[in-house]
């Protein structure tokens, strides 16, 4: 019996460094993709921290260990979509970039200032269209394994990360900014 209960512990101890090793490989670019998603240092960190939790008390439903990255992912992701849905639709408000702005279209600052644009239009964007443009820009993931990585249909990637980017366009061209197609 003694022994049953020593190995069961050891049992334990060693499947708690395994999860203990498999995130903190994938923290940092978990925490990165979360900001970027929810444009928020502390909810970030927050979403990271349940989704560690989250994952612990789910670590025995994985299959396969070697997908570990791309399953803490889905919970990241998941996690992410829960809050943006949960922040509601809100106001929206227009951001004004000012006469300095303004100086011409050989501005050094033009870039951030774009940058700037688009990362204030892009909390307008429903959640769903929000999860497939940072994937696909920020992650730099390709159809497929976004598809992958959220469970969906390619065609149904393909689908929001257009009407995603049609959106931006058009926030960016309602806020003055002229799109690379009009210069």
């Amino acid at each position: 019996m003694v022994e049953a209960v020593a190995a069961e512990g050891l049992r334990k101890a060693r499947t708690l460094d395994a999860f203990e090793s498999l995130t903190d490989r994938c923290l940092d670019d978990s925490y990165r993709l979360a900001a970027v998603i929810l444009r928020d240092q502390m909810e970030a960190q927050d979403v990271v921290h349940d989704a560690v939790l989250l994952g612990w008390r789910k670590f025995d439903s994985l299959r396969d260990p070697d997908r570990f990255d791309a399953w803490f992912g889905r919970i990241v992701l998941n996690l992410c979509r829960d809050r943006l849905r949960s922040r509601g639709r809100g106001r929206v408000r227009e951001v004004e970039l000012g006469a300095a702005m303004e100086l011409g279209r050989h501005d050094e600052f033009r870039r951030v200032a774009e940058r700037d644009a688009t990362v204030a239009a892009f909390p307008t964007l429903d959640p769903d269209l929000q999860l497939v443009v940072a994937l696909r820009f920020y992650r730099d993931l390709q159809l497929e394994a976004i598809a992958e990585l959220l469970d969906i249909p390619l065609g149904t990637v393909k689908s929001r990360l257009h009407t995603g980017l049609k959106r931006l366009r058009a926030a960016l061209e309602r806020a003055g900014w002229q799109t690379e197609n009009e210069r």
